[in-house]
C-alpha cells in the first residue's frame, strides 16, 4: 500500500495555500503539472509520494470557506473559472481538516494545543507522515531573547512570558507532533538556535526560508553569469510592485524588512558589495499579481560600462503553489530517510536557505538531485 502524507499549512486559507490545495486537486483531474519540479525525469524512481496521496489540512485565523477563496482567485485570474465545480469534493475534504488557530494562556500551552491539532489530523486521516509548511503572512523581524540559546531555558520561558513570535511557535508545535517543518516565508520561525535544537531533539528535519518565485529566482540565474564571464557588477537595484495580502503585509516597513534582508542576501554572497537596494511597494489593484523591474550596471573589457534591465511579471500564488507541493514531497522523503536537522539540499527553492551558502540556481538544482538520488 502506498503511503499517504499530510500537508499541514499554516495560513491555510490564504492565496498560496488555497492555490496549492486547488491545484493539487486539479492535477488529480488531469491538469498538467507545470512548475512542479519533482515531476521532472530527474526525480523519477526516487520514491516520492504521489501527488494524489497528499492530504491537506491546516490552521488559519480566518474562517472564509476554501470554496469562496477559490471563487475569488478565479475572478482574479489566478485559477481557471469553473475549477471550483470540478474539484468540489476535494475542497470539501480539505475544509474538514482546517481549523482556527487555538488560543492559550501561555505560549507553551499554545504549542501543545497546535501540536494536538496536527496529531488529530494525522490520526483522523490515517496518515503515514505529516509535513508542516508555513505559508502565513510575513512577520516583522523578532529580536533575540536569552531563552533562544538553549532548549531547556526556552521551555521554561514559554511557560511564563511571550518569548517567540507565532511562526516559531508553529515550528515547535510541528516538531512536538512529529512533523517535518518548512518555512516558505522570511519570518523568524526556525531562526532561533533553540527552535532548531528542538527539532534535532525530536529527530526531525526542517528547511526554508523565503521561497524564491520571481525576481530573486532570476537573480540566482543571472548573478553567476556575470561571475562566470568575469564581468564586474557595480550596482543592482530592484523595484517590486505587489498587490494582494502579501503586498498589504509588506506595506508595513517592519514586515518588509524581513523580506528585503532575504532578497538581498543571495546577491551579496555571489557578487560581494554591490550598490543598490530592493524596494517593495504595495499596489492594491494588482491583486495576486506582482511586477519586478531590475537595473544592473556592470563593466566589461577595459572598463566599458554597460547595463542590463529586466521586468518580471507573474502571479505570486501560481508561482508558489507548485513549490509547496515539491517541498511537501521532498520533506516527506526526508522523513522516510530519517533525516535529522536542516535540509540544505532544499536551497534550490529559497532566497535565504538554511545552512546553505550556495545561491546559483543551477548548482542548487544539481545538489537537490544528488540528494534525491543518494539512496
Amino acid at each position: 500500500m502506498r503511503r499517504r502524507v499530510g500537508v499541514w499549512l499554516f495560513g491555510a486559507r490564504g492565496s498560496v495555500a488555497t492555490t496549492t490545495i486547488a491545484g493539487a486537486a486539479a492535477l488529480a483531474h488531469g491538469a498538467p503539472p507545470a512548475g512542479v519540479v519533482t515531476e521532472l525525469p530527474d526525480f523519477a524512481g526516487a520514491g516520492l509520494v504521489p501527488l494524489d496521496h497528499l492530504v491537506f489540512g491546516g490552521h488559519d485565523v480566518i474562517e472564509t470557506p476554501l470554496a469562496k477563496q477559490v471563487e475569488r482567485l478565479a475572478a482574479g485570474g489566478v485559477l481557471p473559472v469553473g475549477l471550483d465545480a470540478l474539484i468540489g469534493a476535494e475542497l470539501a475534504e480539505a475544509e474538514r481538516n482546517l481549523v482556527v488557530l487555538p488560543a492559550a494562556d501561555t505560549q507553551y500551552e499554545l504549542v501543545r494545543r497546535i501540536a494536538e491539532d496536527l496529531k488529530a489530523f494525522r490520526l483522523r486521516n490515517d496518515l503515514d507522515q505529516v509535513v508542516a509548511i508555513n505559508v502565513a503572512s510575513t512577520e516583522a523581524p523578532y529580536g533575540d531573547h536569552p531563552a533562544h540559546a538553549e532548549v531547556g531555558l526556552l521551555r521554561t520561558a514559554l511557560a511564563g512570558e511571550d518569548v517567540l513570535p507565532p511562526s516559531s511557535l508553529n515550528a515547535l508545535a510541528a516538531f512536538e507532533a512529529g512533523a517535518a517543518y518548512v518555512d516558505f516565508t522570511p519570518s523568524t520561525s526556525i531562526r532561533p538556535a533553540a527552535v532548531r535544537q528542538w527539532a534535532v531533539e525530536k529527530g526531525l528535519p526542517y528547511g526554508g526560508q523565503d521561497a524564491k518565485t520571481g525576481e530573486t529566482l532570476v537573480k540566482s540565474v543571472l548573478a553567476p553569469m556575470f561571475t562566470a564571464r568575469a564581468l564586474s557588477v557595480q550596482a543592482w537595484s530592484g523595484t517590486n510592485l505587489l498587490g494582494g495580502g502579501d503586498g498589504a503585509t509588506l506595506a508595513d516597513p517592519q514586515a518588509a524588512e524581513s523580506k528585503s534582508i532575504s532578497k538581498e542576501r543571495g546577491l551579496a554572497e555571489q557578487l560581494g558589495d554591490v550598490a543598490g537596494q530592493v524596494h517593495i511597494d504595495y499596489v492594491e489593484p494588482m491583486g495576486d499579481w506582482k511586477t519586478a523591474w531590475d537595473h544592473v550596471m556592470f563593466s566589461g573589457f577595459l572598463g566599458v560600462r554597460m547595463t542590463l534591465q529586466f521586468t518580471w511579471q507573474g502571479c505570486d500564488s501560481a508561482l508558489a503553489a507548485p513549490l509547496v507541493l515539491d517541498l511537501a514531497r521532498l520533506s516527506a522523503l526526508a522523513l522516510e530517510r530519517e533525516h535529522v536537522g536542516s535540509m540544505p539540499f532544499l536551497g534550490f527553492y529559497f532566497k535565504d536557505p538554511v545552512d546553505c551558502t550556495e545561491h546559483s540556481l543551477t548548482r542548487q538544482y544539481d545538489e537537490l538531485v544528488r540528494w534525491v538520488r543518494a539512496c
